[in-house]
């Protein structure tokens, strides 16, 4: 954190736009400090960017930071939420997105264990991608064991391939790395993007 406490340190944020983050989870979102809560938000392309409750309350623009497309500010809310940002581009183009930073885990503790152990017995029904409602919003969850890689994202035409911008909670000591994708349905084309623990970027896998 930096001298004015809530806002993520240069460091984080660089590792953020470039890709090289261990735990985006722990940025990016929504987080709490104290009485109020702090949005950050990575949109590559965007200039400026609005945020909006999944009801329609609007809470106001997320100021953007140096770093190109990262967005940091206060937003009055009552709790943790997911929430719908607006993002404008240079040109004026529009779009919205709601934040899969913002979600919590979906996979929980004894995944966690009996993965660890090799006993898991419903591995098949966590484990890819499957379509389901999480935290009151339709998208897809997706789960891979992956304990030697340095990062793990999903791509496709959703975040024109760019895996900075989905990178997956990695959940320590499984080796299993899981991420909630929301409003995409299925039949979307994905694949992962993962980087080795030497760094070096891998050929993406369906």
């Amino acid at each position: 954190m930096t001298q004015q406490g809530w806002m993520a340190s240069g460091a984080d944020v660089a590792a953020i736009v470039a890709g090289g983050h261990a735990d985006p989870f722990s940025i990016l979102g929504l987080h709490q400090a104290g009485d109020i809560w702090i949005a950050r938000v990575f949109v590559p392309g965007a200039a400026r960017l609005r945020a909006e409750t999944l009801g329609g309350v609007a809470l106001g623009e997320v100021p953007a930071r140096p770093e190109a497309g990262f967005f940091e500010g206060k937003l009055t809310l009552a709790a943790r939420q997911p929430l719908r940002y607006f993002a404008t581009s240079l040109d004026g183009s529009i779009w919205s997105f709601v934040d899969p930073f913002a979600f919590g885990p979906v996979l929980g503790p004894l995944d966690d264990y009996y993965n660890a152990e090799g006993t898991h017995l419903r591995l098949y029904d966590k484990l890819g991608a499957h379509p389901l409602r999480h935290e009151g919003v339709d998208g897809v969850h997706f789960a891979v064991w992956a304990p030697d890689a340095r990062r793990v994202s999903v791509v496709g035409d959703f975040n024109v391939w760019d895996g900075r911008r989905h990178v997956m909670r990695k959940r320590m000591g499984s080796g299993l790395c899981e991420i909630f994708v929301p409003e995409i349905s299925v039949g979307t084309p994905y694949k992962y993007e993962i980087v080795g623990q030497n760094g070096a970027l891998l050929p993406q896998k369906a």
